[in-house]
Order: structure tokens, then sequence, then C-alpha cells
């Protein structure tokens, strides 16, 4: 690695740095809004938050970093070209292939470091947060009863209160209960209050009506009573019990998947798998795409703001084709495919302006005046 080639590099890799830290500080600022009500009135302890908060950082990293690596190459190029110290480099015999080298460098960088990240530590990281959203919502179920809106505590448990005060007390109950798929039971109650045992937590409640429906005989019993009690899911649930989603599994796991998962999930199984291979590759992309923006084409001294926005506008279309063709494969197997024409088609064109030598396609040559 030559002189130059350290240059340039040092300057993108720590405006990628940079880019990074920040924009993932205030993603996480963001989320981390959502679980401070846990603290100050579900009654959840500090490092509980801290603990939840802190697996979310590894995955805005796969979000944030080739936005980041975008913004760092469209940043110091722009600068070597406008104080002329690109000019100065094309005079010392350096092809566009030479110029563009750091900023491909760093692009397979981050393309290295995103294969890392999808292929262990992201599917460990949504395990754990997985594993410790099921226990909150098994051991501390009271918790996450938000008023207002259908709670779903379990797969088969979903509770909705219309009014919560301070104190815990509810008003305007409503539970459907499946966890006996033979007797499904809905209550409705005027008044009742979350109460805490060494079992797990309970619903007190206060002047209602118990509705069970049993499928053997078809009929549906209707009970009143002045007050009734039911568990909620408690510690005895585990968070091995629970089937994996597709964003929890390993590479091998997704590859070879087991036919409870391959029957549970289907598409979505060979759907996550491709994704995980092409996801990292958007690092290159957005490392390419400055740089074929910005490289070909003679010096303007009137800046490059013409050039700046050509990337920004690929930039931005190549988000919108990534998210329509990753929403598409999810549902139609034959989209699949998509996924590798949306990544790998920007890097070959964009490789091919680089290396060609010349200047911008007829669209956009006219769009900036050389000057001597």
């Amino acid at each position: 690695m030559n002189g130059l080639t350290r240059y340039v590099l040092k300057q993108t890799l720590l405006l990628t740095l940079t880019f990074t830290l920040v924009f993932s500080a205030a993603i996480w600022l963001v989320q981390s809004v959502r679980f401070i009500d846990l603290i100050v009135n579900r009654g959840l302890s500090l490092a509980v938050f801290v603990e939840i908060t802190a697996l979310v950082v590894p995955r805005l990293i796969e979000i944030v970093l080739p936005i980041a690596i975008f913004l760092a190459i469209l940043f110091s190029y722009n600068r070597l070209i406008s104080e002329s110290e690109l000019v100065a480099m094309r005079a010392a015999g350096l092809s566009q292939a030479r110029l563009a080298w750091p900023a491909v460098l760093l692009g397979a960088m981050g393309t290295l470091l995103l294969f890392a990240l999808t292929a262990y530590l992201l599917p460990a990281i949504n395990r754990e947060y997985k594993d410790l959203q099921f226990e909150i919502r098994n051991r501390f179920s009271s918790a996450f009863i938000q008023e207002g809106v259908f709670n779903t505590l379990s797969d088969n448990l979903t509770v909705y209160v219309r009014s919560r005060d301070r104190e815990g007390d509810l008003g305007g109950i409503v539970i459907h209960d499946t966890r006996d798929p033979q007797r499904p039971i809905t209550l409705f109650a005027e008044h009742g209050a979350l109460v805490a045992t060494t079992t797990g937590g309970r619903v007190l409640m206060v002047n209602g009506v118990r509705q069970q429906f049993d499928e053997h005989t078809g009929k549906l019993n209707i009970l009143t009573f002045d007050s009734d009690t039911l568990e909620l899911p408690g510690a005895s649930d585990t968070p091995g019990a629970r089937l994996r989603e597709p964003a929890e599994r390993y590479l091998h796991e997704l590859i070879w998947p087991d036919a409870q998962s391959q029957q549970m999930y289907g598409l979505g199984i060979a759907a996550e798998l491709h994704m995980r291979l092409v996801a990292p590759f958007a690092a290159l992309v957005f490392a390419f795409i400055p740089l074929s923006c910005l490289l070909p084409g003679e010096f303007n001294r009137r800046g490059q703001g013409r050039r700046i926005l050509a990337a920004v506008v690929l930039a931005m279309i190549f988000q919108v084709l990534d998210l329509g063709s990753k929403n598409l494969a999810t549902r139609v197997p034959a989209a699949l495919p998509l996924l590798y024409v949306d990544c790998f088609a920007p890097i070959m064109i964009c490789a091919w302006l680089l290396l060609r030598e010349g200047g911008w396609p007829r669209l956009l040559r006219g769009a900036t005046a050389t000057s001597s």
C-alpha cells in the first residue's frame, strides 16, 4: 500500500467511523425512548433497560455502516477535488482505478465486517434480544400491558385494558385466553388490578363475565362473577421452548432448516438466507456510487454540486430498489434473483464507468462545465 493510498484511506476511514458513531448514537437514543416508560411507570430495573438497549446497537451497524461509507467517500473525494489534490494525483500519472482504490478498499472492509455481523453476530444478538424480550413478557407481563391497545402477552393470550393508573388499577378489561385450544375463554371485567405472586403475575378482576366455548358440545357457557383471577404467563415458560425466527438463525440453520421450521416459516427461511448473503455488499455499492459520480470527467472549478446530487439520488434509488426487492422476495419465490441483480448490477455499472477512463455518459457530461 503506497503513501497516497494510505493518505486517502485514512481520511475516509476516520470519517466513516465518525458518521457511524454519530448516526448509531442518534438512532439508539430514539429507540431507547420506547423503553424508558418501562423503567418509569412499569417497574423494570435499570439493568434490564441497559441490557435491552445495548442489544439494539449491533443491529444498527448493519443499517448505518453502508450509509457512513457513502458519506465518507463523498466528502473525502469532494474535498480532494476542490483542493486540487486529485488534479495533482492525475498529473502524477495515477489512473482512475488507482484513485478509486482506497475507497474500494474501504467498501471491501465494510463488506467483510458486515459478513461477520450477518453470519454470526447479528443472529446471536437477535437471539439474545428475543430471549430477553420473551423473558420480560413472561416474568414481567404487567410491564407490557399498555392501555388502549390489544396487548399480545404470548401466542395464546391477549389482554385489552381501557385505562390504567399509576397504582396499577385497571378499568375496562378484556382478556382472550386460548391456552387450552379446546376451551377458549373470553373475560370481561369493569375493574381489576395486577398482582405479583411467586409463580408469576395475575390479573384480579371485579364485576365481570366469563365466556367459555366448548368445541365438543358447541355451546357457549356464560358465567358472571364478583371477582376472579387469571394467571399470566409465568416463569415456567422458557425462551428455549419457542421456535426460533429466521432472523435468529445462523447460516447453517438457514441452509439446512429442520422440518418444523420449514413448515412454519416456508419462504421466510430461503429469503432470510439470500438476504444475509447479499446484504454485506451494500457497503461496496455505496462505495462505488460516489466514486462513479465524482471521478469520471474533467475538473470543474465551480464545484461538484451536480455530481454530488447525482450520487445522492442514485444512492436513494438503490436503497428503494433494495427494500422493494427484499420485501418482494419474502412473498414471491421468483423474486429471489432480484436480490442479486439489485446488488451486483450497480457495482458492475459503476466499475465500468471508472475503468473506461472517460467522462460521464452524454446525459451528465453537459452538466459539468470544464475549465482549464
